[in-house]
């Protein structure tokens, strides 16, 4: 069972579009779950495997994609104010009181979409959400990027040389640098080989994505951030009060460092590691991650 909507989503006096699919039937008596993207600036496509949650457990699977990418409203011609971490967790908020879910739900986040709904669950508490886990997910951007340059330092003094000349000199297009930062992706991001193609779409989607994704958040480099939240952190963890799961990995382009804060500081926190896939778990490892996700969700409160 699949419904695909979009829910108004009003900012400044604007109204624009967020696109949400449901897998499911999220008035059942089984708890729904959202499903947050990572990029940030990646579409759905990519969290497709969580709709096995409802083959396998009958859980209602929201996905959706955030505003500005995939089949939401793209928006390309506004100021880099105009996208903060705030105008996110507004966005999910709606989200959930348009479906009608705001007393009674649960929250799955990937990477940038963990640390939103992480932040979103810290800073906002919202009275109906249950439970949260949190995957592969960054609590703190500046570690993210520590790690990321400790991983790059098992590559060759060579491969080193030409990432760290090309971002001196904003060369980030260079072929070469494109050579290392694919063979990093192959070897911390995702292992399979090829890729599965529900990542190739959302990858492709994120390349035509307006600038705030990369050029305002992040900045146009791979191990260097020079974006807006290249200090930002998920403050306030210790208000974070509903049961909660980190799923995380030792080769995964987040290392410890950028996601100790979820367990350093979330009161009761569980943790699974997953040691046999890298950053897509949901893909790489489907059984040991289904089986982590649906235990999780389906325990006793």
């Amino acid at each position: 069972m699949l419904t695909t909507g979009k829910a108004p989503f009003v900012v400044g006096g604007q109204t624009y579009e967020t696109w949400y699919s449901i897998t499911g039937n999220i008035q059942s008596k089984n708890r729904p779950l959202v499903a947050v993207h990572g990029g940030p600036g990646l579409t759905h496509h990519y969290m497709l495997p969580n709709t096995e949650l409802y083959k396998r457990a009958g859980i209602p699977v929201i996905l959706y994609d955030q505003l500005g990418n995939g089949n939401s409203t793209h928006l390309d011609d506004l100021c880099p104010s105009f996208w903060t971490v705030d105008l996110f967790m507004d966005e999910l908020e709606n989200l959930v009181q348009h479906l009608g879910i705001s007393d009674d739900y649960d929250l799955l986040g990937h990477s940038w979409g963990g640390t939103l709904a992480g932040n979103f669950a810290a800073a906002r508490q919202p009275r109906g959400l249950k439970r949260l886990i949190i995957s592969n997910a960054p609590a703190s951007m500046s570690q993210a990027y520590i790690g990321l340059n400790n991983l790059l330092s098992s590559f060759s003094e060579a491969d080193q040389a030409i990432i760290h000349r090309c971002e001196a000199e904003g060369t980030p297009k260079e072929s070469d640098y494109q050579r290392v930062a694919e063979n990093f992706a192959k070897k911390h991001i995702c292992t399979m080989d090829p890729w599965p193609k529900e990542l190739l779409t959302s990858l492709a989607a994120h390349s035509t994505c307006p600038p705030f994704t990369m050029q305002c958040w992040l900045g146009p480099y791979s191990f260097t951030n020079t974006g807006t939240l290249k200090d930002w952190s998920v403050v306030g963890l210790c208000n974070i009060r509903v049961p909660t799961l980190l799923i995380s990995s030792p080769h995964d382009e987040v290392q410890e460092s950028a996601y100790s804060p979820w367990l350093n500081d979330i009161p009761g926190i569980k943790w699974i590691e997953i040691t046999e896939s890298t950053h897509m778990s949901q893909f790489e490892a489907p059984e040991r991650y289904f089986n982590a996700v649906i235990s999780f969700l389906s325990a006793n409160p």
